[in-house]
């Protein structure tokens, strides 16, 4: 049997690719490469360029390849152009997901790992905040993610579709083994801006609101690596496989650094000094967000094994001087 990636050219698609590669399965990627790279896709994957909204395509695709298992990662994901374009975030969030989880369902498709976002919570009223806690997106963004957890619950509620919906914190970091990291020419990921920044690629970097109540006045997150996401994801495709129950988890570490906090600890990883400036707020951008991840250890028995900031700093600034060798 055969695992379909959906966005498997981009950042966190391109590493689970990896894994599963790894791991002996088989994959073929969907990708329609807007803001991923072919480039990217573990070799022994099958790339298919479309997009997940085509459902005769991606029935072609379940049948050719006998897909028993979707890892659905294809989405649009920057917080304030979802605020300018809602109805883009809607279309291709949503509605693809929406037409995807459809054949899936008409296709028998078994088992299906969505990737959702912490932005769900909006400014959640408690940190750090759980699974069960209200749901108040404060972008389109979030809001279309929202709808699509809800589409799938229903849709394993009609038709026995067996999923994990996976709320992701801050994704950071890049593969250890330096395969694959985040690549997308300007990035608003705030390590990926502030690594670009510490080898010169940028002038200057921006910090987005200084009057947050927290500490120090700017955002705190909860960053997870990249490859310590991924793993949650193969041991939800196995806890499926092994007949477990549908669950939402987060994927976070539980404690949060803030902007000002990450940028001196790229600083000093890198061993360079970079200009930084302080902007407005962005719309849509919570004060501070962390996450319950008991249920994640729990459900899976998932250990995380790059819980530390200085190491995911380490592998992606590892993985930017390689893509601006790779591009020099």
């Amino acid at each position: 049997m055969t695992v379909l990636v959906t966005g498997g050219a981009g950042y966190i698609g391109s590493h689970m690719v990896h894994a599963l590669v790894d791991a002996g399965e088989r994959v073929v990627v969907l990708d329609n490469l807007s803001t991923g790279f072919d480039w990217a896709v573990a070799p022994a994957a099958s790339l298919a360029v479309g997009e997940t909204g085509d459902q005769s395509r991606v029935a072609a695709l379940i049948a050719e390849h006998r897909v028993d298992a979707i890892i659905h990662f294809a989405a649009s994901i920057v917080v304030p152009d979802s605020v300018r374009d809602p109805l883009g975030y809607y279309r291709n969030n949503t509605v693809n997901s929406r037409a995807l989880i459809e054949a899936a369902v008409r296709a028998g498709v078994r088992h299906f790992v969505f990737s959702s976002t912490a932005a769900v919570y909006g400014n959640p009223a408690r940190l750090p905040v759980r699974e069960d806690d209200p749901t108040t997106p404060t972008s389109p963004y979030g809001s279309s993610k929202l709808m699509t957890e809800i589409m799938l619950r229903d849709a394993g509620t009609a038709h026995g579709l067996r999923h994990m919906i996976l709320r992701y914190f801050n994704v950071a970091g890049a593969d250890p083994l330096g395969r694959t990291g985040q690549s997308t020419k300007a990035a608003t990921h705030l390590i990926k801006v502030a690594v670009e920044t510490a080898l010169g690629s940028r002038p200057k970097m921006a910090v987005f609101g200084t009057d947050y109540p927290t500490p120090d006045g700017t955002c705190i997150r909860d960053y997870i690596h990249v490859s310590d996401l991924v793993r949650v994801h193969s041991e939800a495709l196995a806890c499926l496989r092994a007949g477990g129950t549908s669950a939402t988890l987060n994927c976070g570490y539980g404690h949060g650094f803030s902007v000002l906090e990450v940028i001196e600890t790229v600083k000093r990883v890198a061993g360079v000094d970079f200009e930084v400036e302080f902007a407005g707020r962005r719309d849509g951008d919570p004060a501070q967000i962390v996450a319950a991840c008991d249920r994640v250890r729990s459900t899976l028995g998932w250990q995380p094994q790059f819980d530390d900031l200085q190491a995911i700093v380490a592998h992606a600034l590892a993985w930017e001087r390689k893509l601006m060798a790779r591009s020099g």
